[in-house]
């Protein structure tokens, strides 16, 4: 588990550097190590033999587990790419981004969150790679673990392990993850929520997009569609909702191959289509179908399954962290491709706990423990006291022990005052790096107590 060999002050390091890129809100080394001596221990850590990406990832998916337990939980998958661009000088190792062209690397995760509360519980598997110059052979032929496609089939399998702590575990991906052995390698406990992407066949030869008309309709609503670009100022739609079942066919290509596997020739699943009913001239309508496992026969059970699949915006939020929006990840000076993708784990579970602490500024029921050690407790409870003001607004009014109770403390902290605005991602950040100072600070006054 973690960082190879178990070093504990291996994993110290990385829970330090972690925590610097949180509190810089920064990937740019000599930012996190706040001079000369803190850049060249950072980079020391990313060039240890034992830290890997896969390695950072595994040590955040423990807390994340953790996190989990007992929990109804939404495991959202999605792709980002990280282009350099105008960033290329001295990059070594990179293959091509999306365009074919600029060097760049792909970070594939897989986020928790948990679906009572709609809040970020952290990373749980992820995989950060980049491309070799020219794929050899015919993709069509080679098998789905030879593509890049099977991070998709991949990330549902590692929902295996969620599966074991939560009480249930629904998977939600975009079009892309519209694939058939992705149905059919389903694992036992993980149900699935995805957006159709192909007009499939069905059992009853009926093209699966043509499939809704069949259904009967469960109700019309308005939805707020938001602006697409400068000068849209977004619109509300009509839109029909529409749920059944489906039978998916397996493409005929596949046949001899999956049933070899072992995997089954047709899968079963729910179809839920919320369409606009009389789109305006030149807009795109809004038309989303949603293929599940969940059942979804009643219009509470197909508007349940709207809403989850609507959560795929908190992977997008921590991709803008990871990105320009947050930790800027293409303005980092690291050049070397093994060391990028060590700092793109970093940087992705650092994102997911900035969401962390933004989602708890309001309050929330998530122990503190999703992003600090429960030793820590008393420390930040000394911390929290000496915050607070004699008012009643100027307490720290969240439960002691809670996510929100440490928010606050970061808010404070960072400068918020409690009688403005709620603190944004800055404050935050400037938030968390005092935090960590005051905690070293009481840690070495606890050490040194009975010298």
């Amino acid at each position: 588990m973690g960082y190879g060999a178990k070093d504990a002050r291996l994993a110290r390091r990385g829970a330090e550097v972690l925590d610097a890129i949180v509190a810089k809100n920064s990937l740019v080394l000599r930012k996190i190590g706040g001079g000369r001596a803190g850049e060249v221990a950072a980079g020391r850590f990313l060039d240890h033999a034992d830290v890997t990406a896969a390695s950072i990832i595994e040590t955040a998916a423990e807390r994340t587990l953790g996190a989990a337990r007992g929990r109804r939980i939404l495991a959202i998958q999605d792709t980002t790419e990280v282009n350099f661009a105008g960033r290329a000088a001295r990059r070594t190792g990179l293959g091509p981004a999306g365009d074919g062209t600029s060097p760049g690397l792909f970070c594939h995760s897989l986020l928790l969150v948990d679906i009572e509360h709609e809040a970020v519980l952290g990373i749980a598997a992820a995989e950060v790679w980049t491309r070799p110059p020219a794929a050899a052979g015919n993709r069509k032929k080679r098998p789905i673990d030879a593509k890049e496609s099977g991070r998709w089939l991949k990330a549902t399998a590692a929902c295996r392990s969620v599966a074991e702590v939560a009480t249930q575990v629904v998977s939600v991906a975009d079009r892309e993850a519209d694939i058939y052995q992705h149905f059919a390698a389903r694992p036992a406990g993980v149900d699935m929520i995805v957006r159709a992407r192909h007009d499939r066949p069905t059992a009853t030869g009926m093209p699966l997009f043509a499939a809704p008309q069949t259904f009967d309709l469960l109700d019309v609503a308005s939805l707020n569609v938001p602006p697409r670009g400068p000068g849209d100022k977004g619109r509300v739609a009509e839109v029909s909702i529409r749920a059944g079942c489906v039978e998916i066919v397996c493409p005929a290509a596949l046949r001899a191959q999956l049933a070899a596997e072992g995997r089954p020739a047709t899968v079963s699943l729910g179809l839920v289509e919320i369409a606009e009913v009389e789109p305006p001239k030149g807009a795109t309508p809004v038309c989303w179908r949603l293929l599940t496992t969940l059942p979804v026969t009643t219009l509470a059970e197909a508007t349940e399954v709207a809403r989850l699949y609507r959560l795929r915006w908190r992977i997008e939020q921590l991709f803008r962290t990871l990105k320009s929006d947050g930790l800027d990840v293409e303005a980092t000076q690291v050049t070397a491709a093994q060391r990028l993708c060590k700092l793109a784990a970093l940087g992705l579970v650092a994102a997911a706990r900035i969401l962390q602490l933004v989602d708890a500024r309001d309050g929330g029921p998530r122990p503190a423990t999703d992003v600090i050690d429960a030793g820590r407790m008393p420390a930040v409870a000394a911390i929290s006291a000496q915050l607070e003001g004699k008012t009643a607004r100027q307490k720290n009014h969240h439960p002691p022990g809670s996510l929100a109770w440490v928010a606050w403390v970061v808010a404070r902290l960072g400068g918020w005052n409690c009688y403005y605005k709620p603190p944004g991602p800055k404050t935050m950040a400037d938030g968390w790096k005092r935090l960590a100072e005051q905690l070293e600070g009481y840690d070495l006054a606890m050490a040194t107590k009975d010298v």
